[in-house]
C-alpha cells in the first residue's frame, strides 16, 4: 500500500494521531479458524455496521465439524477486533429488522445496543438470507438456509417455524446452494447457485407470492437485491454456460438481461459466491458477479434498466462488501486448506479490505467476454436478450452456426428499449465482426433470420 493512501486511509479512520508504526500498517483485519483438529475455510460471510461496530461472520465450507474456530466478531471504530461468539457454521445473511431495531446476521439478533442473543433452533442451518415478512413484516422475518430450507423467525422469542423444504418444493436434482434473497413488490425471490456441470437445469431463481412457488430460471442464480423505495426495482443475478444473466423486476414485470463474464473462474457453484448488490453510497449501488464490478442505478428510468457500467476485472472473492466510517470494507476469502484438499495450505484465514470506493477504478481495466448464445437452439426472427455494450475499449463479435443464416445487429443508444439496425452479417459456419474502436452502446442484441443453432459471443478488451 503507498504511502499516501496509508494516510488517506489513516485520516477517515480518525486514526491520524497514531504512532506512525500503527497507520503505517493501516487497514489491518486478518480473521481465522483453527488449524486443528479440521482445516477447513474462514471466509467473512457477512458484514453489517450496526450498534458502533461493524459485525462480521466467518463460515466453514461445509456443515460442522468441518472446521473450527469460525465466529461473530466486532470491530470497532479503530478496527480492533473482538470475537464475540464462536459458531462454527456457515453463515452469509445481513438484514435490519426496522420495526423492532435489530439486527439478523448469520444466527445472530443483535440489538441497538450491542446486546446480541443466538438463535438457538437455527443453530445447526447454514442461513444465508434473511428477508421481510410477506404477512406479519412487524414481528416475523424468513430466513434461508443453503440447503433450502425455508423458515419464519419470531423478532421477540427467536424462535423458529420451517415453512417448505425449498430443494424439495423447486425439484432440485442435485445438491442445493441456496443463496441470495429479498422480498419486494408482494413476493419473495430466492436464488440457488447449485451448478456443477454445463448443461445442468436445475432451479436457480424462484418467487413466492405467501401461498405458492414459481420457478423463474433454471440456471444459478446468486443474488436478489433492491429498496422499499425510489420504484422498489428487484436486480437478481446469476450466470449460464453464455453469460451473466441480470433480471429487473419492475412493476411487476421481469425484464432480462445478459452481461460479461470477467473470468471462467466462477464457472461452478463452488466458485461463484457470493456475489452481492450492496448500496455502499447514499442510493448508490456497486454490483459484483463474475470477476467484475459494475456502477448500478437502482431506479428504473422509463421502465427500462440502463444504469449499469463495469468498474473494474478482479480475481477476489467478496463475499460481502459495505460502507463503514467513510471506508469501503470487502469482506474476503482468502485461499484455504479446505478440508485438506488443497495440501498447500495451511491454517484457514481471511481478510477484510478497507478502502474507499474510489479505489475500485484502480483495479484491473474492465474486460470480459460472453453473449445471448452458445450452441443454442435459436427460433427465426426472434430477438435474443440484451447484451450489455458500454464501458469496455475494444469489442469484437464471433458467430458460429449449423446452418446458413442472417444475422441482424441492432443496438440500443438510449438504453430504454429503443432498438436500431446496426449491421447484418451473413453467416454460413464461422463469421466475426470488429466493432471501430470505441463504439459503445448500452445494448445489443442478435436476431437470426431462419431458426438455426448458434453460438454468438462478444469478446470486450
Amino acid at each position: 500500500m503507498s504511502l499516501s493512501r496509508r494516510q488517506s486511509l489513516a485520516a477517515l479512520l480518525g486514526a491520524a494521531s497514531l504512532p506512525a508504526q500503527q497507520t503505517a500498517n493501516l487497514p489491518n483485519v486478518g480473521l481465522k479458524s483453527d488449524a486443528v483438529p479440521t482445516r477447513s475455510e474462514c471466509g467473512v460471510g457477512a458484514l453489517m455496521p450496526w450498534a458502533d461496530a461493524l459485525w462480521a461472520v466467518t463460515y466453514n465450507s461445509h456443515k460442522a465439524p468441518t472446521g473450527t474456530g469460525l465466529a461473530l466478531y466486532r470491530i470497532d471504530s479503530d478496527l480492533k477486533t473482538e470475537q464475540i461468539h464462536i459458531h462454527n457454521g456457515t453463515h452469509a445473511n445481513r438484514y435490519l429488522h426496522k420495526e423492532s431495531s435489530q439486527a439478523f446476521i448469520g444466527p445472530y439478533a443483535i440489538d441497538a445496543k450491542g446486546n446480541w442473543r443466538f438463535i438457538e433452533a437455527l443453530k445447526d442451518v447454514r442461513l444465508t438470507g434473511a428477508m421481510t415478512h410477506l404477512k406479519n413484516p412487524a414481528n416475523l422475518i424468513y430466513m434461508l438456509g443453503m440447503e433450502g430450507e425455508f423458515y419464519e423467525v419470531d423478532v421477540s422469542t427467536l424462535q423458529a417455524r420451517l415453512l417448505d423444504d425449498l430443494t424439495t418444493r423447486l425439484g432440485r436434482k442435485r445438491r442445493a446452494h441456496f443463496k441470495g434473497a429479498f422480498t419486494g413488490q408482494g413476493r419473495v425471490l430466492v436464488a440457488n447457485n447449485g451448478f456443477y456441470e454445463f448443461g445442468e437445469e436445475d432451479p436457480g431463481l424462484a418467487e413466492f407470492d405467501g401461498a405458492k412457488w414459481n420457478v423463474l430460471s433454471r440456471k444459478p442464480h446468486m443474488e436478489c437485491m433492491g429498496r422499499e423505495n425510489m420504484g422498489n426495482v428487484i436486480f437478481c443475478t446469476g450466470w449460464d454456460e453464455s453469460s451473466v444473466l441480470f433480471w429487473a423486476l419492475i412493476k411487476g414485470k421481469w425484464q432480462r438481461y445478459r452481461l460479461p463474464k470477467g473470468g471462467h473462474v466462477h464457472n461452478h457453484a463452488w466458485q461463484t459466491e457470493w456475489m452481492r448488490i450492496r448500496e455502499v453510497e447514499t442510493e448508490h449501488y456497486l454490483m459484483d458477479i463474475h470477476g467484475l464490478f459494475y456502477e448500478l442505478q437502482p431506479i428504473a428510468w422509463q421502465d427500462s434498466i440502463w444504469g449499469v457500467k463495469p468498474i473494474c476485472n478482479h480475481l477476489r472473492i467478496i463475499p460481502d462488501f459495505t460502507a463503514f466510517r467513510g471506508l469501503l470494507a470487502l469482506a474476503g476469502n482468502q485461499t484455504s486448506p479446505n478440508n485438506d484438499n488443497n495440501r498447500y495450505v495451511g491454517q484457514p484465514q481471511s481478510g477484510i479490505w478497507f478502502g474507499k470506493s474510489d479505489d475500485l477504478w484502480q483495479w484491473g481495466k474492465p474486460s470480459g467476454w460472453g453473449g445471448p448464445w452458445r450452441k443454442t437452439p435459436v427460433a427465426a426472427n426472434s430477438p435474443s436478450d440484451p447484451f450489455l455494450m458500454t464501458g469496455f475499449g475494444h469489442k469484437v463479435l464471433h458467430l458460429a452456426t449449423d446452418k446458413t443464416t442472417i444475422i441482424s445487429i441492432e443496438i440500443d443508444f438510449l438504453g430504454n428499449g429503443s432498438w436500431v439496425p446496426y449491421d447484418k452479417i451473413t453467416l454460413s459456419r464461422y463469421a466475426h465482426h470488429v466493432f471501430p474502436t470505441g463504439f459503445s452502446a448500452h445494448w445489443v442484441r442478435l436476431t437470426s433470420s431462419t431458426a438455426a443453432t448458434l453460438s454468438g459471443e462478444f469478446i470486450y478488451t
